[in-house]
């Protein structure tokens, strides 16, 4: 088993050629770049996982969104009807009498002249407790 020889066209043994000992002339450059790509390729999918990873918690930690619409768009009525008080209130047309006042309290809080509210949206809030209280029959808004 002597050593393989090669002539000027850099032919080689066919016992070289089986064992892969053999390397044609210009084909080094090639080898010793499949090692690159293959860890570029490997980073490529690293970095698009992780990626993926981020986004996906991204996407399971945004607020819900609700199926309905929360406030009412309108503006008010000339005269206050039951359902509009519960609108302005947030409550059903049904809710007992004690929740409405809970809610009044809460939305007048919100919203009263000695804390930066207006007026105009605490007489129609009182307008709407009092709808729904049953004090009232039409509406007599102030203004």
């Amino acid at each position: 088993m002597g050593s393989a020889t090669r002539d000027s066209l850099g032919t080689c043994t066919r016992r070289q050629l089986m064992l892969g000992r053999w390397i044609p002339p210009g084909h080094y450059s090639l080898i010793s770049a499949v090692p690159f790509v293959a860890g570029l390729a490997f980073a490529a999918a690293a970095y698009a996982g992780r990626y993926g990873i981020i986004a996906w918690q991204a996407f399971k930690a945004r607020p819900p969104r609700p199926k309905f619409r929360k406030f009412y768009d309108g503006g008010f009525q000339s005269t206050m009807t039951r359902r509009e008080a519960a609108l302005i209130l947030g409550v059903r047309e049904g809710t007992p009498l004690d929740k409405v006042k809970e809610a009044h309290r809460r939305v007048m809080v919100a919203n009263h002249p000695d804390a930066g509210g207006s007026h105009y949206l605490a007489s129609k809030i009182n307008e709407a407790k009092d709808m729904m209280l049953g004090k009232i029959k039409g509406g007599g808004s102030a203004f």
